[in-house]
Parts: structure tokens; C-alpha cells; sequence
């Protein structure tokens, strides 16, 4: 179980280089799998950062990348269109909430926030409101890695301290504390708090981001439907757009296929990435409303939403994308992951021994979605060595070690997840730590 990948020319994400031993190369994938150089084989607890929702190596989908690939490859969105980019635009608006009905693209979740902020700021300027150029965000958000996106994530314990003086200024509110399931009154102080930030501070803020119901980098915290209706009625009442990062969230990952549906609310705007296109590739499409789109119509140019992502609307992506979406309705994806959902409950949810552990704060599960949250991230020193000896990819961050599987995970391999972040709870307790 050697590494077979000695190169430092590759920089790694969040990997301190110096120290960091040479990383495992994948050669190859199918299902819920991939497949090691030195010939091991992993169940994937992860989807590649949440991302590759059909598993490695789903025919349909690879299909369609080598049809697409025959016919057009890339073409400008400047000036030009395209029958996969048209399609695809039609059938997010189709599945998405009612009321968004415009689709601009772009390569990453981070950039698809990028414009949803900047859309959000020109659509007060032109309304009249140029004052609205801030953004209230959630403590314990999570929305990227680019600087207008690290701007508002959580600025105490986000993992982007080091940039604080580079960064604008933004405005937050405190993260929701109601659990998914919380009844309606349990809501009420999470709803004061926001209230309060918008009375203050209102007249500069354009939009409020939220990623619903699951802040998934900033710490896998599950909140309540009721907290995003409210958020929704407060943005109508100050005037603030409400913006949706769906990036983690969409295309089934906590239980419907998006996560606004719990609510029943439709965000002003909407960014999607991730298992837009089953991981295949880079991809996001942020979502407007009529009323949003609407502010960007003018005889005079300069009124043109300004932004222009080189590689949005790519044919090769719009074209997987669709087929994506067309294997997870056809295939009874939300079936699938309700199983997934009963399968992390009762494997998880109602193991006494992790009740009893001191070292655990809490275990939840969300849709296909399951996080056991310690008290001190140390507790999990040694767990990705420990569950790659068997045969399981886990890649805890911080205080939460958790498991967002493939969609297409049997039940025998979710299960060996399971059984593995269990076993570092009771056989590793007292293991040395390397």
C-alpha cells in the first residue's frame, strides 16, 4: 500500500507540501469505486468532493461525453449559442424551483457565485438602490475559495484568515441553530438574530447568501426549513435578494433534488455546480428569476450584466450535464437516496456506542448525507490511514468526520463506510496515532 506518486511539480489543495507524503494515483474507477496504481480498490465515502453523484465510470454518461466530443467541443457563448447549452438552460429551468427562468453558466461553483453576488449588486444599482453593494452571509458558510467568495465565508473559523486584509468587508449574521427537525417556535432566536443584522444594516445590503438547510464545508451544520422560509419573508421585507448556494446541496444530496424544496421557497437566485454535470466537469449555471433578469433589460448597453466566463456554456459539460440529469430521473435517484438516508440512520443515528462516547458532540444525518461531529479535531488524527487499510476513502476536515456517498453506493459498501467510521470509535480508541 505503497504511494506511487512521488512528483512535488503537482501542488496539491490544502496540503502542506513539505510534509505531505506522496499521494495515492487513481489509474481508474466504476461505481462507487476507484482503483489505485498498486492495485487497490476504494469505496469513494467522499464522491470526490461531493461531486461525482453517479460514481466512476457511469456509461451513459461517458457515452455522452464522446458523442458531444465528435461534434462540438467549445464555441464562445459571446454572440453564439448552442442546441447543448439551450437544452440545458431549459431543463434546469424546468426542474428548478418555479420562478427562475434565466440561466447564465460557468466553470466552478466558486465563479457561479461570483455571479450571483455581482448580479445581485448591478440588479440594486439598476433598480435605484446603489447603496445595496454589501452582502450578509451566515456564520459558518462556506462559498469558495475565490476572493470574492472567501469575502463571505465565516471569518472566525473559515479557513481563510490569512487573507482578511485583502478581502472586502461584508456583513454577517449568526449560522441557524435549529436542527433540521426542529419545531417552528425552536427557530424563533435564529430568526431575531437575522432580523436584527438586517434592521441595522439593510440600506447596504444587496443579498443575503445561504446555503439551505446543509453549511457544508463550514462544519456539515443541518438547519431548519423553518429558518429559511423566514429568511425568505425578511429578504422580501428589507428589500434584499435572497441568494441560494446550492453547489453542495443540489441534485439530491439532502433528500430532494434540490434543497429548497423542503421549504417550499425560491431563492432570487440560485447556483448550482458540482453534481451538475455527475463530476465529470467543471461546470455551474447560476438561476434568476424574471424579476432579477428583468433589471439587465435597457436600450443602453452598459446596463448588460458584466461578466463573461471564457468557458461558460461549454458544449462538452452542458451536454453531460444533461445526461446526468436525465439518469438521475429516470433512475429513481431520489428512491435511491431515501435508501441511503434509512441505511445512515439506523447505522449511525442509533449506535449506542457513539452515544456514549465522550469524544462525540453529535451524529446527523441529512438525505444521503451522515457527519459524526468530536469535540476535538485530534480525535480524528490517523482515521484516513485507518480507513484506507480498509478498503474505504474517508477524508475528515476539522471536527467532523463524515460520508457523502455516490448515489449508485450499495447497500454492502455504504455499509462497510458505516462500519468503519464506527470502528475508529471503538477499535481505534486506544491505537497510536501517527
Amino acid at each position: 500500500m505503497q504511494p506511487t506518486s512521488p512528483s512535488r511539480t503537482l501542488w496539491h489543495p490544502y496540503a502542506q507540501m513539505q510534509t505531505q507524503p506522496p499521494a495515492p494515483q487513481v489509474v481508474g474507477g466504476e461505481g462507487a469505486r476507484f482503483h489505485l496504481a498498486d492495485g487497490e480498490s476504494l469505496i469513494d465515502a467522499t464522491c470526490s468532493w461531493w461531486c461525482m453523484i453517479h460514481g466512476y465510470g457511469h456509461p451513459r454518461l461517458t457515452r455522452a461525453l464522446k458523442e458531444q466530443a465528435d461534434q462540438l467541443c467549445h464555441v464562445m457563448l459571446g454572440g453564439l449559442t448552442h442546441e447543448p447549452a439551450q437544452a440545458l438552460a431549459d431543463a434546469l429551468v424546468r426542474v428548478t424551483p418555479p420562478g427562475l427562468e434565466h440561466v447564465f453558466f460557468s466553470d466552478s461553483g466558486s465563479v457561479g457565485m461570483e455571479v450571483a453576488m455581482k448580479m445581485a449588486v448591478q440588479y440594486q444599482v439598476q433598480r435605484g438602490r446603489p447603496s445595496k453593494h454589501r452582502m450578509l452571509s451566515l456564520m459558518r458558510a462556506y462559498h469558495g475559495d475565490t476572493s470574492g467568495c472567501m469575502a463571505v465565508c465565516d471569518p472566525e473559523e473559515g479557513m481563510h484568515s490569512l487573507f482578511a486584509g485583502f478581502l472586502p468587508t461584508h456583513h454577517f449574521a449568526p449560522a441557524p441553530t435549529a436542527p433540521f427537525d426542529a419545531a417552528p417556535e425552536a427557530v424563533d432566536g435564529d430568526i431575531a438574530a437575522l432580523r436584527d443584522v438586517l434592521e441595522q444594516h439593510h440600506q447596504e445590503i444587496a443579498a443575503l447568501l445561504m446555503e439551505p438547510l446543509l453549511q457544508a464545508a463550514g462544519g456539515l451544520n443541518m438547519t431548519s426549513p423553518e429558518y429559511v422560509r423566514a429568511a425568505r419573508a425578511l429578504c422580501d421585507e428589507f428589500g434584499v435578494l435572497l441568494i441560494f448556494d446550492e453547489v453542495a446541496t443540489g441534485f439530491g444530496r439532502t433528500g430532494k433534488l434540490f434543497a429548497a424544496e423542503h421549504a417550499g421557497v425560491t431563492p432570487d437566485i440560485m447556483v448550482l455546480s458540482k453534481g451538475l454535470t455527475g463530476g465529470y466537469l467543471g461546470h455551474a449555471a447560476t438561476l434568476a428569476t424574471g424579476e432579477v433578469f428583468a433589471a439587465f433589460l435597457s436600450d443602453d448597453p452598459a446596463h448588460a450584466f458584466m461578466h463573461g466566463p471564457t468557458f461558460m456554456g461549454n458544449p462538452l459539460a452542458c451536454r453531460v450535464a444533461l445526461e446526468s440529469l436525465a439518469v438521475f430521473e429516470e433512475e429513481d435517484y431520489l428512491g435511491r437516496i431515501a435508501a441511503l438516508n434509512a441505511l445512515l440512520r439506523e447505522e449511525l443515528m442509533q449506535d449506542d456506542v457513539l452515544r456514549r462516547d465522550p469524544r462525540v458532540v453529535d451524529v446527523r444525518v441529512l438525505g444521503a448525507t451522515a457527519v459524526i461531529e468530536v469535540a476535538d479535531a485530534a480525535d480524528l488524527d490517523g482515521v484516513q490511514a485507518f480507513a484506507r487499510r480498509r478498503g474505504i476513502w474517508l477524508r475528515p476536515f476539522g471536527r467532523w468526520l463524515y460520508t457523502m456517498p455516490a448515489y449508485v453506493t450499495r447497500d454492502d459498501e455504504l455499509r462497510a463506510i458505516t462500519t468503519t467510521m464506527k470502528a475508529w470509535f471503538r477499535e481505534a480508541r486506544d491505537a497510536p496515532r501517527p
